[in-house]
């Protein structure tokens, strides 16, 4: 061994050493900024983030000391120099690659627990959540291809071969392309989503006639939560193409609405107190509309609306269940001859003897 060290140059053997140092350090110092900033709470660094990027930082680093000509001669390793030089590039590619999916992931992570999508007024929070969820795919298919084509072109044959065959590139574009444009066109349509937004994580939507929530949002296919717990797959061409009910399209505050039948005796007066004093009586009424109309008159019965509001859908459909009970118990206690009749009018013995027929 000391041997060895005899033969090797001494500048050969400081600048290895130099390298390996200066790389040490860069590294330790760069995970103790790190640590520093996440355990710091006024820092916008989170504290799992160290724990993220350690990795590739060290493979990136250590892909950096492989490149070292002093290393290779150091370590008599001058005749594998190409091999060790390619399997750097390929581990800088990969480290970089790794480092940039981990930064898209923290940040992404940081920006949206901003936003509280579980709050009633949760508009901007869903745009933010929808927007961040379809682009972080993007990001990373295109990051990931990048990647790839990055390591693939480091080699010179591989180069020359992509070169050649780049001329029938352009006939086989427009064969997959033929082949794969429903799959293209889905991409295309969840990309426009993601900017247009006609829908957004979690609004409340009515498609192919079933109520539900947007669970999830990809670029070909939308995830729609059923109320019964079922799940609604639709293709992201769907909300491109098709009309569709968005009930939290600007806001998640809705109104219901109640009709009951009741005979024309019945006190509208009264019956819009009865009104006031339920809305006024519970949480679910969020105290902006109140509102009863009478919208039709039947032979036999006369229409009345009520109109509430609500701060979203499920507190409007519940709004709605306990108005129309306690309107018709209202009506049965008070005024139980304001219910629906059916009138059949006796007149002379004729009509009586062709009754009792």
């Amino acid at each position: 061994m000391e041997q060895i060290f005899e033969n090797i140059d001494n500048q050969t053997l400081l600048y290895a050493t130099g390298t390996f140092v200066l790389l040490t350090i860069l590294y330790i110092s760069t995970y103790f900024i790190l640590r520093k900033l996440g355990s710091n709470p006024k820092y916008l660094v989170p504290k799992d983030a160290m724990k993220r990027v350690s990795k590739p930082l060290f493979i990136l680093f250590l892909s950096f000391l492989l490149r070292s000509k002093s290393l290779h001669t150091l370590l008599y390793l001058n005749d594998y120099s190409f091999v060790i030089k390619k399997s750097s590039t390929l581990l800088i590619i990969f480290s970089i690659t790794w480092l940039i999916l981990v930064a898209l992931k923290v940040s992404k992570n940081l920006i949206i627990n901003n936003y509280d999508v579980g709050t009633s007024d949760n508009l901007k929070a869903r745009k933010i959540y929808t927007q961040f969820n379809i682009l972080e795919r993007i990001f990373i298919v295109v990051v990931i291809v990048l990647a790839l084509g990055a390591a693939l072109m480091s080699f010179e044959s591989i180069r020359e071969i992509g070169v050649s065959l780049f001329a029938s590139a352009g006939v086989a574009g427009i064969i997959i392309g033929f082949s794969a444009q429903k799959l293209i066109g889905s991409i295309l349509a969840g990309i426009q989503i993601a900017f247009t937004q006609p829908i957004k994580f979690d609004d409340v939507v009515i498609v192919e006639g079933e109520w539900g929530r947007i669970e999830e949002i990809t670029l070909t296919y939308v995830v729609i939560k059923i109320w019964d717990k079922r799940r609604l797959i639709v293709p992201t061409t769907y909300f491109i193409e098709k009309p569709f009910q968005n009930w939290t399209k600007t806001s998640a505050d809705l109104m219901g609405t109640v009709f009951i039948h009741t005979d024309y005796r019945v006190p509208f007066d009264k019956l819009r107190e009865e009104l006031t004093r339920i809305l006024s009586s519970t949480d679910l009424w969020d105290g902006k509309v109140n509102v009863l109309q009478v919208t039709d008159a039947k032979a036999q019965s006369v229409e009345i609306r009520a109109l509430m509001s609500a701060v979203d859908s499920p507190t409007a459909w519940d709004l709605r269940v306990l108005v129309r009970e306690k309107l018709i118990g209202f009506l049965q206690e008070n005024y139980p001859e304001s219910l629906p009749h059916t009138r059949l009018y006796l007149k002379d013995g004729l009509t009586t003897k062709t009754f009792q027929k």
